[in-house]
């Protein structure tokens, strides 16, 4: 692992779910709501916790302990997309703490931010303009703009692209194995957010990470010196 941050740092990009935003909070509601319903026990909120950035397929199997190949398990995946898709609107999700201020500062800096995601737009869209976000947002990558998905590093290409800058030059923060391989992949800077939805048995520092943050206060301490350094 490298701790020598490039500079100048021309771009901060950010996986969504469990690195920009927590939003556990809205699927707790919906499996909360789905369990009731089936009449069995809820997942536990640590469990939800660890399962959220391996998608809506992983939350299937978490709370109905069934596989996709189950007669049940399209209709229960469609039942929990539509209800998190109507749960939007009321989002209880929201940005780290200390994340707006960092965000913030990248701005007054001019230092473009933006989100390259595995979650599909029709979902990321709504979230993001709901807690405010989808404006202050330079580019937003989901599936739905590429071929290959991460780990594949064509949406982080993209994003840069988009917005015109170096891969060099560009930091990716994601919490999965997976956002980690595609940075590498695109030749950036990777930084693993220990403070989201790591895996349950995976080793974070064995992603191969340029570097490991506890919490989002400790990414405004380490960028915006080199930032806004003239």
């Amino acid at each position: 692992m490298s701790q020598t941050l490039p500079r100048p740092i021309q771009a901060v990009l950010f996986d969504l779910d469990g690195t920009l935003v927590d939003t556990a909070p809205d699927f707790r509601r919906v499996l909360l709501q789905m369990s009731r319903d089936a009449d069995i026990a809820a997942p536990s909120d640590e469990a939800i916790q660890h399962t959220v950035s391996n998608g809506a397929r992983a939350l299937v199997q978490l709370a109905f302990a069934i596989d996709e190949k189950h007669p049940a398990f399209d209709e229960r995946l469609a039942t929990l997309l539509s209800l998190y898709l109507a749960s939007i609107g009321q989002t209880q999700s929201a940005l780290y703490p200390g994340m707006d201020i960092l965000l913030r500062k990248l701005e007054a800096a001019r230092i473009p931010w933006g989100v390259v995601t595995n979650k599909p737009s029709r979902y990321s869209h709504p979230l993001l303009q709901a807690l405010g976000l989808q404006e202050r947002c330079s580019v937003l990558i989901c599936p739905d703009d590429v071929t290959r998905s991460k780990p594949d590093p064509e949406p982080l290409l993209l994003a840069c692209t988009r917005l015109g800058v170096e891969t060099r030059h560009t930091l990716y923060v994601g919490d999965h194995p997976r956002d980690i391989e595609a940075g590498r992949a695109a030749g950036m800077f990777t930084i693993a957010a220990a403070y989201g939805y790591v895996p349950a048995a995976s080793d974070i520092h064995a992603w191969g990470a340029d570097l490991i943050v506890d919490q989002a206060e400790t990414l405004d301490s380490l960028l915006i010196p080199i930032a806004t350094k003239p």
